[in-house]
């Protein structure tokens, strides 16, 4: 509801969901099971179905005015969402079973499920009883909401057995109705490369250590941590340089990069640190390969998509050690996972990789191994036998 598949990950509201959702619908497209995807119109001038791909329709639907509204007041609208969806069901695009991604849609999924008698699947991507462990809660509205379509779901997917520990430890989720399936990457795209010629296509200097950073600029993701390891490195690395590419998202976005830019002009690093606009997702595996170690200091991670897909890269990745990024960085093998939250403890680590070119390329190989076992045609297969399951069973009950 509150993002479009079709939308620039990287901004706004856009984030790794909106890959998930446009990635995962075209796979299962491709394996013959047609999907049909919902979000909230935001331009008035959007046609109403975009035909995305043979099995791939993206609709629009008008709920609330068809412009950009504040995620914090789209809940006042799930309603109106809701119904609109049921509207163009009834034109003729029922469906045999519902995938709601986010709470927002988990909502209307909910009550689509009661009215359509069909079978719900929810996927989460954040939650918000893990978010008010790092003090990042956003209301008891968005909490009660997620437990009450937890409760009624058919199914719940998690992308690790992270995430699953946290649907049961935090919500009380029933452990049978959690299927494991993790998400994918586009091998075509994010694949290993010369690191020269990516950073002569990028117009990026072509020596000196390059450390990248991707994502929403909020306070989750701790850019901040990037650019202080940056500048910890700098005695040892004279000349290192940090890329940020992604745009403000949240009430706190545009808060959080004016802070990020004094943050640079404090420590000195106007001249070694370069913001880049949001990238269109396949030409993000370019800066991928262009860079020496990708950072990922992020507060919490239900998965995280960018540290699979510099691993794809065969870029070694230094993490924070939460959610699961645990499940994708194998500590001293192909990165390393970070447990505390300071630039100092990202740099030390992040030495151990420019220091060592041997063991650099060693990380690199196992990890774009590793990641090669991350498919969205593995994680589509998963889902169709999934949905064929839950269609021949009894629906799950409203506790």
């Amino acid at each position: 509801m509150h993002t479009s598949p079709l939308a620039q990950p990287g901004t706004g509201d856009g984030g790794g969901m909106n890959v998930y959702v446009r990635e995962l619908s075209s796979a299962l497209a491709r394996a013959g099971v047609a999907c049909d995807v919902y979000t909230r119109a935001v331009d008035a001038q959007q046609p109403d179905v975009v035909n995305v791909e043979p099995g791939l329709r993206v609709h629009q639907v008008v709920a609330g005015p068809a412009a950009p509204v504040a995620k914090e007041l789209l809940p006042a609208l799930v309603d109106e969402f809701t119904d609109a969806v049921l509207g163009r069901m009834g034109d003729g695009y029922r469906p045999d079973a519902i995938h709601a991604n986010y709470w927002l849609s988990g909502q209307a999924g909910h009550r689509i499920k009661h009215e359509l008698d069909l079978s719900l699947v929810s996927t989460f991507h954040t939650l918000d009883r893990v978010k008010a462990e790092v003090d990042e809660a956003e209301s008891e509205l968005r909490s009660a909401a997620e437990a009450r379509v937890i409760d009624c779901s058919d199914g719940l997917l998690a992308s690790c057995t992270e995430e699953a520990k946290q649907l049961v430890r935090l919500y009380d989720a029933d452990p049978a109705r959690i299927d494991i399936v993790a998400p994918g990457v586009d091998h075509a795209f994010f694949a290993p490369g010369h690191r020269g010629q990516a950073r002569r296509a990028l117009a990026l200097p072509e020596t000196g250590p390059m450390l990248l950073f991707v994502g929403r600029i909020q306070p989750l993701k701790r850019a901040d941590v990037a650019v202080r390891t940056l500048n910890e490195l700098r005695s040892a690395h004279p000349g290192a340089f940090l890329v940020v590419i992604g745009g403000p998202s949240g009430a706190r976005g545009d808060e959080e990069l004016a802070a990020l830019h004094a943050l640079v002009d404090e420590l000195g690093l106007h001249d070694a640190v370069r913001f880049v606009d949001p990238q269109p997702h396949e030409l993000l595996s370019t800066w991928y390969r262009a860079a020496d170690v990708c950072l990922v200091p992020s507060r919490s991670e239900s998965f995280g998509l960018v540290a699979l897909e510099a691993a794809a890269c065969g870029t070694p990745v230094v993490a924070a050690a939460v959610g699961g990024l645990t499940t994708l960085v194998d500590h001293g093998i192909t990165g390393y996972l970070v447990d505390a939250a300071d630039g100092r403890s990202y740099a030390g680590y992040a030495s151990r990789i420019l220091g060592d070119e041997s063991r650099a390329a060693e990380m690199g190989r196992l990890a774009a191994a590793r990641a090669r076992g991350y498919t969205w045609s593995i994680a589509a297969a998963r889902l169709r036998r999934l949905y064929a399951d839950l269609t021949a069973r009894q629906l799950v009950e409203c506790p």
